[in-house]
C-alpha cells in the first residue's frame, strides 16, 4: 500500500512538474526568439531612419549647393552678357569643389547653354521631370532622379558606364534574368536662374550619380554599424536600388567583390516596390539571411524609383538566441529534477502517516468503531486524522441512529399492515348497514312526502341523517380506497392529458370559487404509469388546494424534465399553508386539520406515489401558499 501510493503521488507529481517543465520550455523558447528577434527588428528599423536622415542630408546638401550657385551674380551677368566660356570655367570649378558629377545649365526652354562636363553638349535639348517641376513652380527643387543611360552619355561617358550596370541573376528574385540597367540614378537638385524683373532665364541642375557610388552607403554603414564585426565580417550592410537592382553596396560576395546588380528578393520586391510600404523582417540578401529593413525611395511626383535597406546578418543573433535557450533550458531542467527529488520526499511524507489512517479504517470496516488515529503532524494530515475520529464517532452515532430508525419504520410498516385490514373489515362491516340506513331512510321519507305531517322539523332532521350517513359512506370508501392498496396498471400515458382531465372534472368547483388557474406545461416525454391512479392523485391535490383557497386564489400547475431521467409535476397554491409543525404529519393515515376530512386522502397519494418509484415533496408557508412537487420516473 505504501509503495502504491508513493509511486503514484509521485508519478503524478511527475507529470505535472513535466508538462510544466516542457510548456516553460516552449514558452521560453519562443519568448526569447521574438524578443532577439523583435529587439532586432526595432534595431534595423532605427537604423533605417538614421540611413534615410543621411540620405536626405546628402540631398539637401546637393540642393542648397544648387540654390546658392544659381543665385550667383556672375551667373545672371554672363547668361545676359552671352560669356558662356566664362560661366563653364566657374561651373567646372564649383562642380569639382562640391564633388558633384553634374552640373549644367540650361536655358527657360531646356536648351543646354553651359555644361561644366561636356563642351560639346551646348545647344542639345535636355528634358526631366525635375526640370519641368521647377519651370512649373518657379522654385529651388531636389529629388531622386532616373535619367536615361542616352542622357547621360551626353555629359559623360564615364558616367553612362557606370550608370548601365549589368543586372545579374539572383535567387529568390522575382525577375531572376538578367540584362542591362538603361538608366542611372541621381541625387538631382535643380533651380530657375531669375532675372531682376522675376523672369526665367535660365536653369541651372545638377548632382551626383548613386550608380557604383559607394560613397553614401559605406557613409551609413559606418555611421550606422559602426565597424562592428563578428567572426571575422563586417555585421551590417546598406544599400540603395534603382528599381529591385543593387546600384551601390556593401555586400560583398564571399570572394570581396560587392554584390552590384543583384536584385531584391521577390518578398521584399512585393511590400516595398509594388504596395510601397516598408518591409522590416528577416529577408535573403545575396548570398546570406539578413535581419533587414527596407523602404521606397520615390522621384518628385512620388512614383517609386528604388529601395534604401540596412541590415545586419542573422547569424550573430542566431548564436545568441542559440545560447540563450540552451541556457534557459538547462536552468529549467535543473529546476524541475529539483522538484522531483522534493516531490518523492513529500509523496513519503504524506503516505506514512496515511498509512496509520488506513489501518483504522480497516478495524472500523470489522466493525471497531472505537479506533481512533493519534497524529501530531501539525498540518493538513492532522487536520484528516482529526476529521476520521470525528467521522468515526459520527458513525458510531449514525449507525446507532440507523438502527433506531429501521426498527421505527418496521414497526411502522406492521402497524399499517395491520391499519389496513382492519380498516378493511370495518369498512366492510359498516357499508352493510349504511345501506340500510339509507334504503329505510328514502322509504320513510317517501312516506311523509304524501303525508300532511311530512313538512316541518321531521323532515329537516331526516335531511340531516341522510346527510351525516352519506358522510360515513364516503370515510367508508376512503377507507377502502387506503386498504387496497392495488398494484399500478402500468402504460404509456402523457401527463399534460392526465393533467387537463382532472382540471376539466372539477372546473365547475373552480368557476364556484373564483380559483385562477395557470398553467406552465414543459415539454415532457410520456411515462410508464397507471392512469386512473395518478388522475386519483393529481386531484386529491388540486381539491386540497381548492380547500385551502376559500375566499379564491390562484393555482399554478408546472411541469417539466428534471434530473435521473425523472418527470416533475407542481402544484402551487395560494391558499392559507400548513403550519410548519403540521408539515411531516400530512401523509399520515387520519391526521387531518380539515372539521370533515378523512386524514386519508394524501396516504393514498403517498402510497401511489411510492408504487410508482416516484417521490412527493411539500413546501408551504403560512397565509402564502403550498407546493406539493412529484417526481415520477419516465421508464420503471
Amino acid at each position: 500500500m505504501h509503495l502504491r501510493l508513493a509511486g503514484k503521488l509521485f508519478i503524478n507529481f511527475f507529470l505535472v512538474i513535466a508538462l510544466i517543465g516542457i510548456f516553460t520550455i516552449w514558452g521560453g523558447i519562443h519568448f526569447i526568439a521574438d524578443g532577439i528577434i523583435k529587439q532586432v527588428q526595432s534595431k534595423v528599423k532605427s537604423d533605417l531612419n538614421v540611413a534615410r536622415e543621411i540620405y536626405q542630408e546628402n540631398l539637401d546638401d546637393i540642393r542648397d549647393i544648387i540654390r546658392l550657385t544659381s543665385r550667383r551674380f556672375f551667373i545672371r551677368e554672363d547668361i545676359q552678357q552671352g560669356r558662356f566660356k566664362n560661366l563653364r570655367t566657374e561651373l567646372e570649378k564649383v562642380r569639382r569643389e562640391e564633388f558633384l558629377d553634374i552640373l549644367t545649365l540650361t536655358d527657360s526652354s531646356g536648351r543646354v547653354l553651359v555644361s561644366s562636363r561636356n563642351p560639346k553638349l551646348h545647344g542639345e535639348e535636355v528634358n526631366n521631370q525635375l526640370m519641368r517641376w521647377v519651370v512649373e513652380k518657379r522654385e529651388v527643387a531636389a529629388a531622386t532622379t532616373l535619367i536615361p543611360v542616352e542622357e547621360i552619355s551626353k555629359e559623360s561617358e564615364e558616367l553612362a558606364q557606370l550608370a548601365g550596370i549589368e543586372i545579374i541573376p539572383t535567387p529568390r528574385a522575382k525577375t531572376p534574368k538578367g540584362g542591362r540597367l538603361n538608366s542611372g540614378m541621381f541625387l538631382l537638385a535643380c533651380s530657375p536662374v531669375l532675372r531682376e524683373d522675376g523672369r526665367i532665364i535660365g536653369i541651372l541642375y545638377g548632382g551626383k550619380l548613386l550608380n557604383q557610388n559607394y560613397v553614401l552607403v559605406d557613409k551609413i554603414k559606418d555611421i550606422v554599424f559602426k565597424g562592428e564585426t563578428y567572426k571575422g565580417r563586417e555585421i551590417g550592410t546598406a544599400t540603395i536600388f534603382q528599381g529591385d537592382v543593387r546600384i551601390a553596396t556593401n555586400v560583398f560576395y564571399q570572394d570581396g567583390r560587392r554584390a552590384i546588380g543583384t536584385r531584391v528578393a521577390e518578398d521584399v520586391f512585393r511590400k516595398v516596390l509594388e504596395k510601397g510600404n516598408p518591409f522590416v523582417d528577416r529577408a535573403f540578401v545575396v548570398e546570406d539571411w539578413y535581419i533587414a529593413a527596407y523602404e521606397p525611395i520615390r522621384d518628385i511626383t512620388g512614383q517609386i524609383v528604388g529601395i534604401l535597406y540596412v541590415g545586419i546578418r542573422e547569424e550573430k543573433y542566431v548564436d545568441m538566441k542559440k545560447r540563450a535557450i540552451i541556457t534557459f533550458v538547462c536552468i529549467v531542467l535543473i529546476g524541475v529534477g529539483l522538484a522531483m527529488v522534493v516531490s518523492f520526499l513529500f509523496a513519503r511524507s504524506v503516505v506514512l502517516p496515511l498509512r496509520k489512517i488506513v489501518l483504522a479504517c480497516r478495524r472500523i470496516a470489522q466493525g471497531d468503531f472505537s479506533s481512533r488515529v493519534e497524529l501530531k503532524s501539525k498540518d493538513e494530515i492532522e487536520e484528516l486524522a482529526r476529521g476520521f475520529n470525528f467521522m468515526a464517532s459520527s458513525l458510531k452515532e449514525r449507525d446507532d441512529k440507523l438502527k433506531e430508525a429501521t426498527s421505527r419504520q418496521l414497526i411502522r410498516s406492521e402497524r399499517l399492515a395491520t391499519l389496513g385490514q382492519l380498516a378493511a373489515g370495518v369498512a366492510h362491516e359498516i357499508n352493510n348497514p349504511i345501506a340500510g340506513i339509507i334504503t329505510y331512510l328514502r322509504l320513510i321519507q317517501k312516506k311523509l312526502g304524501k303525508n300532511e305531517f311530512g313538512d316541518g322539523e321531521m323532515r329537516r332532521y331526516l335531511e340531516i341523517i341522510e346527510k351525516e350517513t352519506t358522510r360515513i359512506g364516503t370515510i367508508v370508501r376512503h377507507l377502502l380506497d387506503f386498504a387496497r392498496q392495488s398494484e399500478p396498471n402500468l402504460k404509456p400515458v402523457d401527463i399534460h392529458l392526465i393533467l387537463n382531465e382532472s382540471l376539466e372534472l372539477l372546473a365547475h368547483k373552480f368557476r364556484l370559487q373564483g380559483i385562477e388557474i395557470e398553467k406552465n406545461y414543459g415539454v415532457c416525454p410520456q411515462i410508464i404509469a397507471d392512469f386512473a391512479q395518478l388522475q386519483q392523485t393529481f386531484m386529491n391535490i388540486i381539491i386540497n388546494a381548492c380547500e385551502a383557497m376559500e375566499d379564491g386564489g390562484k393555482l399554478t400547475i408546472t411541469t417539466r424534465v428534471g434530473g435521473n431521467n425523472m418527470v416533475e409535476i407542481e402544484f402551487s397554491d395560494t391558499g392559507k399553508g400548513i403550519p410548519p409543525e403540521n408539515l411531516h404529519r400530512i401523509f399520515d393515515p387520519f391526521f387531518t386539520t380539515k372539521p370533515k376530512g378523512t386524514g386519508l386522502g394524501l396516504s393514498v397519494v403517498y402510497g401511489i406515489i411510492m408504487r410508482h418509484q416516484g417521490e412527493i415533496n411539500v413546501k408551504s408557508e403560512v397565509n402564502k401558499g403550498t407546493t406539493f412537487t412529484i417526481r415520477l420516473p419516465v421508464s420503471l
